[in-house]
């Protein structure tokens, strides 16, 4: 894939959005948290917005007294976690694998030797390794490689996705294929950078509805556009 098309995308995005206010995102936001609370974290974000995440988020924080841990969450009622983290939707498939990564998580070694693993294994290996623990899907996965453990990974939003269809470079628009693309086009050391402007740009000029192509830096590069615009 065309490294001169990511050079072009990542300045575009840049002039557009400037610095990124990491306070918005809640991965970012909470970073320096244990992995089990930042795992947690993670999953009330999927599938929903930052804003209801972070209402979940901090309702079950007020609910454990503050921190999230798993012997707190096990000593709950299970009810009492679903109403907690209500904000986020999807509240009793959620309160259900909070239970399980709980068990376990309780145990240190198990932590101590996941932590270590991830650190050494590659970005494929440790995409399994926590992939095969519950309620851990792909971009869950990938959010905590990229943002918590700083792997080359590029996690895929419905905004990143809607961005890539109407950008119209590739075949398909499977999660995979999408990740593959900006991975390859996208130099490394910016991954983080472009999937926060993404995300970004999506919220702001590129919505889902009544795109706000006139004020988009992308539009010379955009296929949707340029369909619009055909006479």
């Amino acid at each position: 894939m065309d490294k001169e098309l990511g050079k072009r995308i990542t300045y575009a995005l840049r002039e557009m959005h400037g610095k990124i206010d990491l306070s918005e995102f809640i991965a970012r936001r909470i970073r320096s948290k244990e992995l089990f609370e930042y795992v947690i974290a993670v999953m009330l974000s999927q599938n929903t917005s930052d804003r209801n995440a972070i209402r979940a988020y901090e309702r079950l924080r007020d609910l454990l007294k503050g921190s999230i841990v798993p012997e707190k969450i096990l000593q709950k009622r299970f009810d009492d976690i679903v109403n907690a983290i209500r904000p986020a939707g999807m509240h009793y498939q959620r309160a259900k694998r909070i239970i399980e990564l709980a068990k376990l998580f309780r145990n240190s070694e198990f932590v101590n030797k996941i932590v270590n693993d991830i650190i050494n294994m590659d970005v494929e290996e440790a995409r399994k390794l926590l992939t095969n623990l519950p309620g851990i899907g792909v971009k869950t996965a990938d959010v905590i490689l990229l943002m918590y453990f700083d792997k080359s990974t590029f996690p895929v939003d419905t905004h990143i996705t809607r961005i890539t269809k109407r950008l119209g470079y590739l075949d398909k628009y499977d999660y995979e294929s999408i990740r593959r693309f900006w991975m390859d086009i996208i130099n490394p050391r910016n991954y983080l950078e472009i999937h926060l402007l993404l995300i970004t740009h999506g919220r702001r000029i590129c919505k889902s509805r009544n795109p706000l192509c006139n004020k988009c830096l992308l539009s010379r590069l955009c296929k949707y556009y340029a369909g619009k615009n055909i006479l």
